[in-house]
C-alpha cells in the first residue's frame, strides 16, 4: 500500500487565511481542500472524506455551527474530526454547540494550527 497522504478541508471565506494555510499544510504533506462556503457540505465532505476539516464560524451561507452540525448528524462523516474556528471570544461554547472536536481562536499562529491537527490525528 503507498502512502495514503491526509486529506484536509477548510472552510472559510476569506482567502488570506484559506492560502496561508494551504501553503503550511501543504510543506507538512498535507492534500488541502477549500472552500469559501458551505452550501452542499455534504457533498462536499463525502467527496472527499478528509481526515480533518476546519470549519470557520461566519462561513457562508449556513454558518459554521449548522455545517458542522450536519456532518455530525450524518453517519458516514460524523467520525472526521471537526476543528471550529473563530474571533469570537466564546468560541469554546460555539465549537461545543456546533459539536467540534476541539477549536482554534482567531487569530492563531500557525504552530498552534499544527499542534491542534496533531493532536487530533495521532
Amino acid at each position: 500500500m503507498g502512502t495514503h497522504a491526509k486529506k484536509i478541508i477548510l472552510f472559510d471565506d476569506d482567502d488570506d487565511i484559506l492560502s496561508i494555510c494551504t501553503y503550511i499544510l501543504e510543506e507538512q504533506g498535507w492534500e488541502v481542500h477549500t472552500f469559501g462556503n458551505c452550501n452542499e457540505i455534504i457533498d462536499k465532505v463525502s467527496g472527499i472524506m478528509p481526515d480533518v476539516i476546519l470549519m470557520d464560524n461566519w462561513i457562508p451561507d449556513t454558518g459554521g455551527i449548522e455545517a458542522t452540525q450536519r456532518l455530525k448528524a450524518d453517519n458516514n462523516l460524523k467520525h472526521i474530526p471537526v476543528i471550529y474556528f473563530s474571533a469570537n471570544s466564546d468560541i469554546q461554547s460555539l465549537a461545543k454547540d456546533a459539536g467540534a472536536e476541539t477549536y482554534l481562536a482567531k487569530p492563531f499562529d500557525l504552530e498552534e494550527l499544527e499542534d491542534v491537527i496533531n493532536k487530533l490525528i495521532r
